[in-house]
């Protein structure tokens, strides 16, 4: 019985109970019942609080709610006990045999064992790295695109449509500056003023070069000072955004769209928003700008959108592409936004709410930032980037596997520090390391029951899963599409890396203390084969999550 279908049960016994006037309730009133495994492994299996939750509407104190709901539970041929404790929990302990059901039903799922529909019919756009066009993937960058993608794996397995975004921003001084670099550099000069520096302004500076040549155009040097920039400028940003892409693919991370900032004022659709806004009072006007009405939605002030200059704030632009994103068919939109981006949560949903769209349309989840430590000290090892450690300076020390796992298995909002290390060891105190492992460990044992000749078809026995360390692995696996459910409902896809950790600790006791292929002249039994059924569970779990993560799943190691 997985967790899910003792809370189907549980919500029957409610639903039944109501009907025989047991409790004074609506059926509307029961909510989807939660349990979760007792802190203490004495107490059962599962354990409830939906008596508390409910006891109160029903006129009924909790502990008297929960024993009329034990009378019902334990007519239910699954669960072998049932009792309250405390102040109205229930803990239950499932019937001998049905636990170990679970085995066989996660095999039975395969990939889809843990996958739910919550967001089925849900078109999310999903915007994460949006690095400026002008060098490298950093390291902040690179925890975006690790969690970003998980992200959408995640949300996708809930049935949500995710369309991958990336948000090229090819508008502004930045990238003036970038083409300004490129000349500078293939002239010999210094870096300019606000310029970026690093070997890969060379490198991209000479391509430029190069291809020009190739191509038989005019000498790029010899042409008037501004046309010489635009032509590095658009040349330079095409390469560069080049080697962007690649480097995300390289790292398992590819997007759907990748939206041009620019073709939000070429089209005019910034200046339609802004009429139409002041048009409908959404924007009001002060000291000669034109400003969005922000604080209703918590911001700390009012932001201007037009300035007193006549020029367009860079939230214009915000506002148009949320417009643009609703109208290319997005329900939900998220941004993956970096620590100095915390004011954008009020003033994108002040924007959806002038726009005439619900601001929860919109969320912003806001990451902090990323270093690196080796032998205990802070590292700058880039060579490409001058000062900035890149995506690719990660993946080069450590492996693609290792810098989606350090990157993803934290909460975004936390800083954190990868020792380099740690990662490269093959250690159990390596995190992605101790994962895979018990992934290769699992399809080693199923190796080794196919040259005995045990195959799971021939037999199984549930009530046979008796030793602690069974009820322990059953326990946790059966965890898996709640920590999903989780994962999802609160965008935090660190919780799916901790509990393959925690997977992987439950599946090395029960592989240290029992056997699934038999020792001497013993003879096969369903004992063996039931434990392979409960071995290959726990593969399917641990690659199930790993896949969630991007995270390869080894059989080999």
């Amino acid at each position: 019985m997985t967790p899910e279908e003792l809370s189907a049960t549980i919500r029957s016994a409610l639903l039944a109970g109501i009907d025989d006037s047991d409790f004074q309730l609506s059926p509307f009133d029961v909510p989807e019942v939660r349990v979760e495994r007792p802190r203490q492994k004495d107490h059962g299996d599962w354990a409830t609080n939906v008596a508390m939750q409910l006891a109160k509407k029903a006129g009924s104190n909790p502990r008297e709610f929960a024993t009329t709901l034990v009378e019902r539970l334990l007519e239910d041929p699954g669960i072998e006990a049932a009792e309250v404790a405390g102040p109205g929990f229930i803990n239950i302990r499932l019937a001998k045999g049905v636990a170990g059901e679970l085995a066989r039903g996660i095999v039975d799922y395969g990939k889809d064992y843990g996958r739910g529909e919550s967001l089925t019919g849900t078109t999310v756009n999903l915007e994460f790295v949006s690095a400026n066009p002008t060098g490298p993937v950093h390291l902040g960058g690179a925890r975006w695109a690790a969690v970003g993608d998980s992200l959408a794996r995640l949300l996708e397995f809930h049935g949500a449509t995710v369309i991958r975004e990336y948000y090229f921003n090819d508008h502004g001084s930045q990238i003036d500056n970038f083409a300004r670099s490129l000349l500078a550099a293939i002239r010999g000069e210094d870096t300019p003023e606000n310029g970026y520096g690093g070997d890969y302004i060379q490198e991209i500076a000479n391509q430029v070069l190069i291809q020009a040549m190739e191509a038989g155009e005019k000498d790029p040097l010899e042409l008037p000072e501004e046309e010489a920039q635009e032509f590095f400028r658009k040349r330079g940003v095409h390469l560069m955004f080049d080697q962007v892409k690649e480097s995300l693919h390289q790292f398992g991370v590819d997007f759907d769209v990748y939206f041009h900032e620019e073709s939000l004022h070429r089209s005019g659709k910034v200046e339609k928003a802004l009429e139409e806004l002041k048009a409908s009072g959404a924007l009001y006007e002060s000291e000669g700008a034109w400003w969005l009405r922000s604080t209703d939605q918590g911001d700390e002030k009012d932001r201007v959108v037009v300035k007193s200059d006549g020029n367009a704030a860079y939230i214009a632009g915000d506002i148009a592409y949320i417009r643009d994103k609703h109208e290319r068919g997005a329900d939900l939109c998220i941004y993956l936004l970096g620590a100095d981006h915390h004011g954008y949560i009020a003033r994108l949903k002040a924007a959806a709410a002038a726009l005439g769209y619900d601001p929860d349309s919109v969320e912003v989840i806001i990451g902090q930032l990323v270093s690196l430590v080796k032998d205990g000290q802070p590292v700058r090892m880039s060579k490409r980037a001058g000062t900035v450690v890149t995506m690719e300076d990660l993946v080069d020390a450590v492996g693609v596997d290792a810098a989606r796992y350090a990157l993803a298995r934290s909460s975004a909002d936390s800083t954190i520090d990868i020792d380099l290390d740690l990662l490269a060891s093959a250690t159990n105190a390596n995190p992605v390391f101790y994962v895979q492992y018990a992934h290769a460990r699992s399809a080693g044992v199923a190796r080794n029951a196919a040259e005995y000749g045990i195959r799971r078809e021939d037999g199984f026995d549930p009530a046979q899963l008796e030793h602690d360390t069974e009820a322990a692995l059953l326990g946790i696996l059966g965890e898996f599409p709640r920590i999903v459910t989780q994962a999802v409902e609160f965008r935090e896809q660190h919780r799916v890396a901790r509990y393959l950790e925690d997977v992987a600790a439950a599946f090395n006791q029960w592989y240290d203390r029992t056997r699934v292929t038999p020792q001497g002249d013993e003879e096969i039994t369903d004992l063996h084969r039931t434990r392979l059924w409960l071995n290959d569970a726990a593969g399917q779990v641990l690659r199930n999550g790993l896949h969630l993560l991007g995270v390869s799943a080894p059989e080999r190691m």
